[in-house]
């Protein structure tokens, strides 16, 4: 079992920054494990944010991101990092990490294990 706890959302103007932490307990990674961030607005469907790949090889973004979120991990502490700069109003939503011992990618019913999220709001 793999237990994930994420932290440091919270409220922030447009134009600000944000840095979330995921800290993963249980069973260690493998090179092939990944670890993701999703995101959930009211009202819409959990929507992929970024994914890394345990061993730093691969890491992907969602167009909506790119540039101004950077995924990143601390592999010592078993964490993964989101920098969130640039925030817009549209950012906000539950953000969540995922993680999957095999999968790599996109798809949120791959991923085996998730935090229990935590809220991200982007005043205008």
């Amino acid at each position: 079992q793999v237990q994930l706890v994420e932290s440091g959302g919270g409220l922030v103007q447009a134009g600000g920054s944000l840095r979330l932490s995921c800290a993963a307990s249980g069973r260690t990674f493998s090179s092939d494990s990944s670890m993701g961030w999703f995101r959930q607005a009211p009202g819409k469907e959990r929507e992929f944010v970024a994914a890394i790949q345990w061993s730093g090889r691969s890491i992907t973004y969602a167009d909506s991101v790119k540039g101004r979120f950077t995924i990143s991990r601390d592999s010592a502490k078993n964490t993964v990092f989101l920098q969130m700069n640039s925030l817009k109003p549209e950012d906000t939503a539950v953000y969540y990490c995922a993680a999957d011992r095999t999968y790599y990618g996109v798809v949120p019913l791959e991923y085996d294990y998730w935090g229990q999220g935590t809220q991200v709001t982007v005043s205008s």
